[in-house]
């Protein structure tokens, strides 16, 4: 198992629990970000910088993932086809995506796309807060028992 990051808008507390992780485990980190992305010297972690643009980074991730690798990303169409290529896919909340519920995720996304594009205000998610962390990081090791 690898495991891949949409580094883009991954919160900086999650990446430090993947960056522990890598190295307690032995288990290949890889940041994708269209932007320069700070991480630890470590054998067990790299970081890809792709060009800017729009699903840049999400492509790369698709093209380089393999069956049975672990995608980190809160993006629920690179979460949908990460899970086709069988892949797991793990949201910074610690919401594993799943093949039962991806669709229905897809769904609920295009409807507040839908809605925000006329002109409600949905607000946004809550703040990211320590539940989550924890949430992200006690999905993460049972993740990385079974794999």
């Amino acid at each position: 198992m690898q495991i891949w990051v949409d580094a883009d808008a991954c919160p900086r507390v999650i990446k430090e629990i993947l960056f522990r992780a890598a190295d307690r485990v032995a288990v290949q980190v890889t940041l994708v970000a269209n932007q320069a992305i700070q991480a630890p010297r470590s054998r067990h972690i790299r970081s890809i910088q792709v060009a800017s643009g729009f699903d840049v980074a999400d492509n790369y991730i698709v093209q380089q993932a393999q069956a049975g690798d672990l995608v980190i990303t809160a993006d629920i169409p690179l979460a949908s086809e990460v899970i086709d290529k069988g892949c797991l896919a793990l949201n910074p909340r610690g919401d594993l995506y799943t093949v039962e519920n991806i669709r229905q995720r897809l769904n609920m996304r295009d409807f507040m796309d839908t809605m925000r594009a006329s002109g409600v205000d949905t607000g946004g998610p809550p703040a990211f807060s320590q539940a989550d962390r924890m949430a992200f990081a006690n999905q993460l090791d049972r993740l990385l028992q079974t794999g």
